[in-house]
């Protein structure tokens, strides 16, 4: 055999697979993600905004992905015991957490966490933001936004809020309002939203800063007043109703919902994850429903734009909750 001849054969061979692999290394290192189901898991109780969300994302996007997503409700200690889970999963890309702005305060009201928020999660993408919405008993005397803050200012220490616990959602929206208008409402939490409104309608607190979809339906139903959403922008939804930053400029509160996997997941199969949450994120009849729902979906999510996004929130909400001596110990 001519020796020149077989290497120069076995060098051709090494050139075309070097070249294979540079051309696929995503079939090379992780072939055929997902090969099962993928558990999508919520901090939440079921039947709640996040889980409903949640559901519906879970449809389209396990048609994207080529697979099934299941939700699966892990509750407990105001959403440390679902997203500790998720810290401590395999990363393999087959666990995610779907969780909510309770990510961002949970550094700033608790002494400790079991688990760290920034190192031990690699990020997916943010999938939507939701709206809250300001509704007030219809007996108070106020009847637009700047005479709210107005009564507010008149009654230090003597206007009751309600929220559906502390570090949640509705609480941060209430709290930024007395800390960029430098009001003194006062916190009343409750365990959940609806027992908070329904003392909102019954007239023994003043105010709550709701969701959306739970906030606008007692407006439907004639049972509150709405005064103000919390956006930066009006909701397309309520094109009528101003903006709590047109009387407070930048103010700016919401929820929002966003996918972590474990640190340490393959960068190829987040990659995956990404990409087939950003074509579910386009999906119409997923837009339908987050419509309803009062959600802004987000055009395209990825890794670095959800880590400078938690990273901005951690700051933001720390500053407030340290102005309000919020803990949850």
């Amino acid at each position: 055999m001519n020796p020149l001849f077989s290497w120069a054969a076995l060098a051709g061979k090494l050139a075309a697979a070097i070249s294979l692999l540079a051309v696929a290394p995503l079939a090379w290192a992780q072939p055929g993600f997902p090969e099962r189901p993928v558990k999508l898991v919520v901090p939440y109780a079921a039947g709640g905004p996040t889980d409903t969300f949640a559901r519906a994302l879970a449809e389209s996007w396990g048609r994207q992905a080529g697979t099934t997503i299941i939700v699966e409700n892990r509750t407990g200690a105001g959403t440390l015991v679902g997203t500790e889970t998720v810290a401590k999963a395999t990363p393999d890309g087959y666990t995610l957490l779907l969780t909510t702005v309770a990510h961002a305060v949970n550094p700033s009201i608790h002494a400790t966490l079991p688990y760290r928020t920034i190192e031990d999660f690699a990020p997916v993408g943010l999938a939507a933001k939701a709206p809250l919405v300001l509704v007030v008993n219809k007996s108070l005397p106020a009847q637009t936004l700047p005479e709210f803050l107005a009564y507010l200012k008149a009654h230090p220490g003597k206007v009751n809020y309600g929220s559906a616990g502390i570090g949640s959602a509705p609480h941060l929206g209430a709290e930024l309002v007395n800390y960029l208008a430098g009001t003194r409402a006062m916190h009343v939490p409750y365990r959940g939203s609806a027992p908070a409104m329904a003392d909102v309608i019954g007239g023994h607190l003043e105010f709550m800063i709701d969701s959306a979809p739970t906030g606008l339906a007692q407006v439907h139903a004639g049972t509150v007043r709405l005064l103000a959403t919390s956006m930066k922008e009006r909701l397309p939804q309520t094109p009528d109703t101003p903006a709590i930053a047109e009387a407070i400029p930048g103010y700016e509160a919401y929820t929002w919902n966003a996918v972590f996997a474990p640190a340490g997941t393959p960068p190829t199969i987040i990659q995956k994850l990404t990409s087939t949450l950003q074509a579910a994120l386009q999906d119409d009849a997923l837009k339908r429903r987050a419509y309803d729902m009062g959600l802004v979906l987000e055009t395209e999510p990825s890794p670095a734009a959800l880590a400078s996004f938690l990273d901005s929130e951690l700051k933001k909400w720390s500053q407030v909750a340290k102005a309000a001596n919020m803990t949850a110990n």
